[in-house]
């Protein structure tokens, strides 16, 4: 069975940094795509960034130029460096995987639990 576990979130002021973590385990052949998303106060979930098995990153233009999308292939993990946060991006964190399991012909999305951010003064 596959899991993503989140970790890293908090409370945070304004203008201050967090780094998000997300690690995959389980029988796993291969992952591809590792986005993180948030959801607030909204029904749906908002794609924050993304990135490709071969590294290509994605943006929401809410949050390019503060946040940093980075994986560590080795260790199935992906993280998301936040800074200069701001009110607005208080919000639980996802992380989703495209995994392909052992004895799965193809790649499955998993959800991690979520990781509760809160940026306030």
């Amino acid at each position: 069975q596959v899991q993503l576990v989140e970790s890293g979130g908090g409370l945070v002021q304004p203008g201050g940094s967090l780094r998000l973590s997300c690690v995959a385990s389980g029988s796993i052949v291969g992952i591809y795509n590792m986005p993180w998303y948030r959801q607030a106060q909204v029904p749906d979930r908002e794609l924050v960034a993304g990135i490709t098995s071969g590294g290509t990153t994605t943006y929401a233009d809410s949050v390019k130029g503060r946040f940093t999308i980075s994986r560590d292939y080795a260790k199935n993990t992906v993280y998301l460096q936040m800074n200069s946060l701001k009110p607005v991006d208080t919000a639980v964190y996802y992380c989703n995987g495209g995994i392909l399991q052992t004895g799965e012909s193809r790649p499955k999305f998993y959800w991690g639990q979520g990781t509760q951010v809160t940026v306030s003064s």
